[in-house]
């Protein structure tokens, strides 16, 4: 109904579905809570009566997004696409990278003092991540350690130009400081992205010094 209606008071809610005023002050709070809606005084135009203006409750962006009334995917999608005509898939590539590079400087700062091991590090850009809206966390397995996303903001359109999952699993290669592996995406059907970041083998500090920098490899599920 406030996707219909707009700026609607809690009394016009209430009246409209059926619900006394405290029925539908707690369904409004724990919207609050979500951050699904914001309270906003409500704009009267001329003269108005004493007292307080009423309230107004307003759908957030991120609550407009999951009723599925934009189309930024198709927006987003048909870009990408015009790219690929006019570019190649190298300039689609270029794209994709370049979409990661603010997000790749945010994670990094928020893990500064994250030190230098990779399953450290991934703990630590899982909550990166999560404040970014990924709902990530990360766990350490058998084989290494594994990076879940619950959410991707872009799946449908990864769907189409996987090379948008290549470009986020080669920041999180960067940031985690290994090589890694994209074992599922969401934009493939699978319920969360999942990311492998292989155990690192012990070796001595004379070996380490020797080997220099590892190279980076980075796999998809394409």
């Amino acid at each position: 109904m406030l996707l219909e209606r707009g700026a609607t008071t809690a009394a016009q809610l209430g009246s409209a579905l059926g619900l006394s005023p405290a029925a539908i002050r707690r369904h409004l709070d724990a919207m609050l809570a979500d951050g699904d809606v914001v309270a906003r005084e409500q704009v009267v135009r001329g003269s108005r009566g004493r007292g307080r203006p009423a309230k107004v409750f307003v759908l957030t962006e991120a609550a407009r997004v999951r009723c599925g009334t934009h189309h930024y995917d198709n927006i987003a999608t048909a870009a990408l696409r015009w790219i690929a005509r006019s570019g190649g898939p190298r300039a689609v590539e270029a794209f994709a990278a370049e979409q990661v590079t603010a997000l790749e400087e945010r994670c990094r700062a928020a893990m500064e003092d994250a030190g230098d091991d990779p399953l450290a590090r991934a703990e630590a850009l899982a909550g990166a991540l999560t404040a970014e809206g990924y709902a990530a966390n990360a766990s350490t397995i058998a084989s290494g350690g594994q990076l879940c996303q619950h959410h991707c903001p872009v799946a449908h359109v990864a769907a189409e130009f996987p090379q948008l999952c290549e470009a986020e699993t080669a920041v999180i290669s960067r940031l985690v400081g290994t090589h890694v592996q994209r074992l599922a995406t969401i934009a493939h059907g699978d319920g969360v992205c999942t990311t492998h970041i292989p155990a690192q083998p012990r070796q001595s500090p004379r070996a380490g010094a020797q080997s220099g920098n590892t190279v980076t490899t980075v796999r998809t599920d394409r």
